[in-house]
């Protein structure tokens, strides 16, 4: 297994991170099993492994902890805070109040006294970055935490939350855990220019585009009752137009991976480690079979005639379906964050619209 540097940290980690989120109720709760693939990643030279609190609502924390329980100074261990843990509206985002109270969950649930990495999980606009790098920065001189990043945050907030680190002298954001593959290449055009300025550590998840590239998704021959389709069934209506879209690319990809040689699972987890903004691919396997076929390819590159190739089917630059984005902002998720909002007597320069002036003469008669 190659070993690259994380950003400019110092530590090194494997090319390939063991991703634990489907650990749990969401994909495998054995505890046997989820042990077996632990002990099976660490055999083959995995030192990574990642995590959320939010993964099966701890359960995979909990379980991993259990699964690394003698081997914990060897491996470089990550988990996230931010999406909602339950109903509670404090229980989420990036304030300082509940980062100082959920990493001292995922400590215990870890079973560690301390986390290697620990990152925002997406960015949070109701929350002051210099809050969230404050509150980060004091766990660090703690020592609960040794190293702060970012996950599917846009080029323009890392830039600020790097700016903020300077100004404010906090901890910097040593790492950014982007949405990479085949199927979503929109970060090679803004977010991972932006890790290599500033010497981030670019770590990808969902290097085969939510399985789409796995080579199961193919024009006729489309499996049902899989787990994720299962899980997340819109991902695989294939009416819609950009499903449609994946499946004709599929067939495109693998002539390309038979040309090559190599299988197309192969192809897409040495594309998503091949580019130079990336440190380390996050394989999420839910059972031991598909971490035995995930390894197998682990040892796969990439010529230029194969990745030119792939250029011409999937542009660089670009997404197939905004289901690859990994985060959307909440200005384009709201229509009232766009639009002015009128005012039912001044305008802002405080006098009055004719409309509004009829209004009031209605509203006072």
């Amino acid at each position: 297994m190659e070993f690259r540097p994380l950003g400019r940290t110092g530590v090194s980690v494997s090319r390939f991170c063991f991703g634990a989120g489907m650990f749990g109720y969401f994909g495998n709760n054995d505890e046997k099993e989820c042990k077996k693939m632990v002990d099976h990643a660490l055999a083959e030279g995995i030192n990574y492994f990642d995590t959320s609190d939010v993964y099966s609502h701890g359960e995979s924390e909990t379980i991993l902890g259990k699964a690394l329980k003698g081997k914990r100074q060897d491996v470089i261990l990550a988990t996230k805070f931010s999406l909602p843990m339950d109903q509670n509206p404090n229980h989420k985002g990036n304030s300082r109040r509940w980062i100082i109270e959920e990493v001292e969950n995922s400590l215990r649930r870890l079973d560690t006294e301390y986390i290697d990495l620990y990152q925002a999980h997406r960015p949070d606009v109701s929350t002051d970055i210099d809050e969230t790098l404050g509150a980060l920065s004091d766990l660090v001189r703690q020592g609960k935490i040794r190293m702060i990043g970012t996950s599917t945050f846009p080029a323009e907030q890392i830039v600020e939350a790097q700016w903020c680190s300077e100004k404010r002298m906090r901890e910097r954001f040593w790492t950014e855990q982007a949405p990479y593959s085949i199927f979503a290449r929109k970060v090679e055009s803004n977010v991972f220019p932006v890790c290599q300025k500033y010497g981030i550590g670019g770590l990808v998840w969902s290097p085969l585009a939510q399985g789409w590239l796995t080579g199961k998704w193919r024009q006729g021959k489309t499996p049902t009752g899989t787990h994720r389709q299962n899980l997340q069934p819109h991902l695989f209506e294939m009416d819609r137009p950009e499903n449609k879209e994946k499946l004709r690319l599929v067939e495109e990809l693998q002539k390309i991976a038979e040309k090559s040689g190599i299988s197309l699972m192969g192809m897409a987890l040495a594309f998503a480690a091949n580019h130079p903004a990336v440190t380390s691919v996050i394989i999420g396997p839910r059972t031991f079979d598909q971490l035995k076929g995930l390894l197998d390819c682990s040892d796969v590159d990439l010529d230029d005639e194969t990745l030119d190739a792939i250029d011409e089917v999937v542009p660089p630059g670009t997404n197939i379906s905004s289901d690859d984005d990994g985060y959307t902002a909440p200005e384009i998720q709201d229509k009232h964050l766009r639009r002015r909002q009128r005012r039912s007597l001044e305008t802002t320069a405080g006098g009055r619209t004719m409309e509004n002036i009829e209004n009031y003469k209605q509203e006072n008669q």
